[in-house]
């Protein structure tokens, strides 16, 4: 079986010794080469066939955004290395791409390598465009959002969601065409990268979009356009109200 060449891009020099020696303890990966800066990785990715990047995403010259808008993505995949950075893991989020957080963890590291196996490489192609679409952009409700599910993945805008709901680990995301899409995440992961301004959580196991809201019953219900029922938690009452004031 061929092994998967893999390219380190990190500016930390303990970091990268780190990444090196989990490279080497995994069969399936070859180490290829090592990168600390854009240009350099620019380069390296223009010239040596690559399968997988190990990615810092803050670097002493850029991000890993610069890099990804300075070179054509075909048949590589990314795993993303950060300190927690929002921004960034909001972007990667929106294109269910993995990261891993420094200091990394081995189980973590072993974990992510076997996902990226089980990835078609046109899903992956469309999972880096919506990262590279929200890191040069502000998101709006025409915005795409890549939702993972047991069984596949699938690409959505963000005005097309009527509302979620959450059930422990899995979140049920209905859309306007009635459709339901059972996402692998926990609902939490939802409420940190959906914008603020068009979605708001009305219960621990509910999230609406304000676009969708027909009115609100004083029995403690949101009544929305496709006629669906979502309960508001006493104590979001007031919250939920204050935000359809006015209704967007």
């Amino acid at each position: 079986m061929n092994k998967i060449r893999t390219l380190i891009i990190e500016d930390e020099p303990a970091i990268r010794k780190e990444l090196q020696w989990l490279v080497t303890q995994e069969d399936s990966l070859k180490f290829e080469a090592m990168a600390g800066s854009v240009n350099e990785s620019v380069q390296i990715l223009k010239n040596t066939e690559i399968d997988l990047i190990l990615m810092d995403i803050q670097l002493t010259d850029g991000t890993a955004f610069d890099i990804l808008n300075q070179i054509e993505v075909t048949s590589f995949h990314i795993i993303f290395i950060t300190a927690y950075n929002h921004f960034a893991i909001k972007a990667i989020k929106y294109g269910a791409l993995d990261y891993l957080l420094k200091p990394i963890d081995n189980d973590e590291f072993v974990a992510a390598i076997q996902k990226i196996k089980k990835v078609k490489q046109t899903d992956y192609l469309n999972q880096i465009n919506l990262v590279k679409e929200y890191s040069s952009r502000t998101i709006d409700m025409s915005s795409r959002i890549c939702i993972t599910s047991l069984d596949y993945m699938q690409i959505v805008r963000l005005n097309d969601i009527v509302h979620l709901s959450g059930e422990g680990s899995y979140t049920q995301i209905h859309l306007e065409n009635k459709k339901v899409v059972t996402a692998s995440k926990p609902l939490k992961y939802y409420e940190d990268i959906l914008p603020e301004d068009f979605f708001i959580k009305t219960h621990q196991s509910y999230i609406v979009n304000k676009d969708f809201i027909d009115k609100y019953m004083k029995t403690g219900i949101l009544v929305m356009k496709n006629n669906s029922e979502i309960p508001v938690a006493t104590r979001r009452k007031e919250f939920v109200i204050n935000h359809l004031n006015p209704l967007r």
